[in-house]
């Protein structure tokens, strides 16, 4: 599962890494991003790669309420190609979630405390993410997403089972391009990020309140 991320890289890095050439959005740094918050995904519309503001938590195109999509913040790797509810955005809508690192909770005892992912190399990471363009019944279109989840890795997997599909920077295109549809290319992209170019540590525990959203959430602590 991924419940919760952060994204605080300037807008000038988000375009180079994930090669947006017309910027028209500003992101501001949100240490503390939730579900149902709107985020800005990169899509690619057939010529070029964008961004766009989306909201988390997938809502199928055939849904009556918003709230569907809190049960839809992740989708599983393993199934996502066959699932009914994802298999056409996973032809047809796939995005990348930029992030510069998510937190994770390992359970010790009773409590759970939280733990914080990056690439070690400092670099904004891109997670796997499916879109869905749903219409309310009063007719307002809203974009909603979902990110892709696998195994965790061996670096991650003693503090959570899962993690977000975290796609390489050289396989951008690949994931981006509208006109790929074949299922098995697009699954081999979606295995655990390689343990060794990644690096996690503890943080405070008033990132649990998704209300508290400032740089000490990624700052560690003593474990």
């Amino acid at each position: 599962m991924c419940g919760r991320f952060e994204i605080h890289s300037a807008i000038e890095i988000i375009a180079r890494v994930f090669q947006i050439d017309d910027v028209t959005f500003d992101i501001k740094p949100s240490y503390n991003i939730a579900p149902s918050q709107d985020v800005l995904v990169v899509k690619n519309d057939g010529k070029k790669n964008c961004l766009v503001s989306c909201r988390w938590g997938f809502v199928p195109s055939w849904s009556r309420e918003l709230k569907t999509g809190y049960s839809m913040i992740n989708a599983r790797a393993e199934t996502v190609a066959t699932n009914s509810t994802f298999s056409e955005a996973f032809l047809n809508m796939r995005c990348i979630v930029p992030a510069d690192g998510f937190f994770h909770w390992k359970k010790e005892g009773t409590k759970k405390s939280p733990w914080y992912v990056r690439l070690k190399s400092g670099d904004p990471m891109g997670f796997a993410g499916l879109c869905s363009n749903w219409t309310s019944p009063e007719g307002e279109g809203i974009c909603t997403f979902t990110i892709i989840t696998t195994d965790a890795n061996f670096l991650l997997a003693p503090i959570h089972p899962r993690m977000p599909v975290i796609i390489p920077e050289n396989d951008y295109g690949l994931w981006l391009d509208p006109a790929i549809h074949d299922q098995e290319t697009l699954c081999a992209l979606l295995t655990p990020y390689p343990s060794d170019q990644m690096d996690l540590y503890p943080v405070t525990a008033k990132v649990n309140s998704f209300k508290y959203n400032d740089p000490e959430n990624i700052r560690p602590v003593a474990a």
